[in-house]
């Protein structure tokens, strides 16, 4: 698939509204700071009013690499700008796709559609990325089409499309007699994954019901997931995921973890992000033992999760498998080329406490 290529501009490069001293002063924090956490906090204290300097800063920081520093100096920009920047929204959007923070890549894809009317090929793209690394192969199918109404020869939009083949269609049954093939008593790990069938009606609601959630009429989109499920005796996997995240940005957070609940006991293996979104409210009800189960579940999909696996183990005084979860990370980021700069603190701290419990 074809990826955004980042402008290789290094802090040198910032716009001309800078004040030099302050540029001077930005560039050596940056350039003497060890850890990223140093380089946020540089960018995150500066009182520079430069939001194209910041957006510039930002590329050249994820060309190197330094993905955490790169994250604060776009929403610097982004925030300058009061939300309206489209560019900075997209290349941000990228970043947090690149370290496994799919529900703020998504957010801040579809922020830069919304401002640029759906006519942005690139975020189109990205969001559709995004979709594919959350299993809602339907959703980035619809993108990657997206993107190519608006640029026909986008050639990352065709191969993306190629690649995803045919999974999870879904088709528009025939007038009748069709079985919904979702049903209260259905076995969804036996049905086939490559098409999923709804009557017109029902497939007339979700298209709505998620231009909707798009255009953050979410209370509206709420309410036609649910009429459409209704129709589904309660139960079509694309619509309680997409229903959960609206209402979780609703704050009906037990709302949200019903539906989480019921797709993770019928469709987990298909949607794993419904385990890790369940842990995540696990731990906010402070069900940790139900929280560790539910990101042990979601991590072999996301190497990111194991974050979440080891803080909840630490928070339930499992130390070793704290440490287990965090070396698991570490080594698929060293296999990856990366090396986080705080680790070795961390892994420090957590042999540590492990070996107390021995």
């Amino acid at each position: 698939m074809r990826t955004i290529i980042f402008s290789l501009i290094i802090i040198t490069c910032i716009s001309p509204v800078f004040a030099q001293d302050t540029v001077e002063k930005l560039r050596t924090q940056i350039e003497s700071a060890t850890s990223d956490s140093d380089r946020v906090n540089a960018i995150e204290n500066s009182n520079v009013l430069d939001p194209v300097g910041f957006y510039n800063l930002a590329n050249g920081l994820a060309r190197l690499g330094h993905n955490e520093a790169a994250i604060a100096a776009y929403r610097k920009a982004i925030t300058q700008r009061k939300g309206f920047y489209s560019r900075a929204l997209n290349n941000l959007g990228v970043v947090l796709l690149r370290t496994g923070r799919w529900d703020e890549a998504q957010e801040a894809l579809v922020s830069a559609l919304r401002i640029e009317n759906f006519r942005y090929a690139e975020a189109s793209y990205n969001l559709g990325r995004v979709y594919a690394a959350r299993g809602q192969n339907d959703l980035a199918a619809r993108e990657w089409h997206r993107v190519l109404a608006i640029d026909p020869q986008h050639e990352g939009a065709k191969q993306a499309l190629a690649n995803a083949g045919n999974e999870e269609r879904i088709v528009v049954a025939a007038a009748k007699p069709v079985k919904p093939v979702y049903t209260a008593n259905t076995s969804a790990a036996a049905l086939p994954r490559k098409t999923i069938t709804i009557d017109q009606a029902s497939y007339d609601l979700l298209q709505k019901a998620r231009s909707e959630v798009e255009r953050g009429k979410t209370i509206q989109a709420v309410d036609d997931f649910q009429r459409l499920l209704r129709r589904q005796n309660g139960y079509f996997p694309p619509a309680n995921l997409e229903l959960s995240y609206a209402l979780l940005s609703l704050k009906r957070y037990d709302e949200a973890q019903a539906n989480f609940l019921e797709v993770s006991k019928r469709d987990g293996a298909h949607y794993p992000i419904s385990y890790f979104h369940l842990a995540r409210l696990y731990e906010r009800n402070g069900d940790l033992k139900l929280a560790e189960a539910s990101f042990a579940q979601a991590a072999p999909t996301n190497s990111q999760f194991l974050l979440d696996l080891s803080r909840v183990r630490e928070k339930l005084g499992d130390y070793k498998g704290s440490l287990a979860a965090m070396e698991h990370y570490l080594k698929l980021m060293q296999d990856q080329g990366q090396r986080p700069i705080w680790s070795e603190e961390r892994l420090a701290d957590l042999r540590s406490k492990a070996a107390k419990q021995d």
